[in-house]
């Protein structure tokens, strides 16, 4: 069998839950790409020529120009975070380091937690917007999504606690017994939990979790992609969480109000 090509991948992200998700996959796997910040500050996921790659206007995206094994031209765009990852296991992790083979049990179940992150935790602790960025604090939206948030933390508590049976030295993980793309993927959420303003401290098998995946080098260097992962400082004090929210409140409130011309 030839040998695989060296890769060329585009990777079109900014420095968010979901960028950062991309990012760690392809620094864990140890793949060659090339990065495009997406100033989304500015709009410029919504540019024609992003939707090309993403009709939905959001990152991340990967444009992948790695030739096939046998040396035939592609270009295959991947959008949607969760299908991302998918890909390059399937494509780039012949050997499983960050998923089990196809059609294991531990195959569907990572598959299981995966969609669980990208229909519960991500859009849930997203909605913390009502804590964080909107103009008007409206209790009811602060309780509703820091309460679910809270929930979904303590869901993941709880698998965690089942999974420690299975934990080698330095698990326990949500399959099997290795990291796989379903810790990534939720880390991806968890590791913000400070700018939703839930405190993760409370989920002991989580905190330590945490730990554990922020410890590993390529997870530091994927979450400085594409520029250095600065909101845990930031919000360490007062002034610098007012600055922060300050600066990403105007460009959200933006991007809504031009949503709302555009669709409302």
């Amino acid at each position: 069998m030839a040998s695989p090509p060296k890769t060329d991948i585009i990777l079109y992200t900014s420095g968010t839950p979901n960028g950062q998700k991309a990012s760690i996959i392809l620094e864990e796997l140890g793949i060659h790409y090339e990065v495009k910040n997406i100033e989304i500050s500015k709009n410029v996921q919504k540019e024609a020529w992003f939707l090309k790659i993403n009709p939905n206007g959001r990152i991340p995206a990967v444009v992948d120009r790695t030739p096939t094994l046998y040396g035939k031209p592609r270009e295959k765009r991947i959008f949607e975070s969760g299908a991302l990852m998918l890909y390059l296991c399937q494509r780039y992790d012949p050997g499983n380091k960050l998923n089990y083979a196809y059609d294991t049990d531990e195959y569907w179940e990572v598959v299981e937690w995966l969609i669980w992150m990208q229909s519960g935790l991500g859009p849930m602790q997203a909605s913390n917007h009502f804590y964080r960025y909107a103009p008007e604090k409206i209790e009811y939206g602060i309780k509703r999504y820091q309460t679910e948030t809270k929930r979904l933390y303590q869901v993941l508590e709880d698998r965690l606690a089942e999974q420690a049976k299975l934990a080698g030295e330095d698990g326990p993980w949500i399959v099997g017994d290795m990291m796989t793309i379903a810790d990534i993927a939720n880390f991806s959420w968890v590791n913000w939990a400070e700018w939703a303003g839930v405190d993760v401290r409370p989920f002991k098998l989580l905190s330590q979790w945490l730990v554990r995946i922020n410890d590993r080098p390529a997870v530091k260097r994927g979450l400085d992609v594409p520029e250095p992962f600065t909101m845990k400082e930031k919000l360490k004090s007062k002034e610098g969480e007012e600055e922060y929210a300050k600066h990403h409140s105007q460009w959200v409130m933006k991007g809504q109000e031009a949503d709302q011309k555009k669709h409302g």
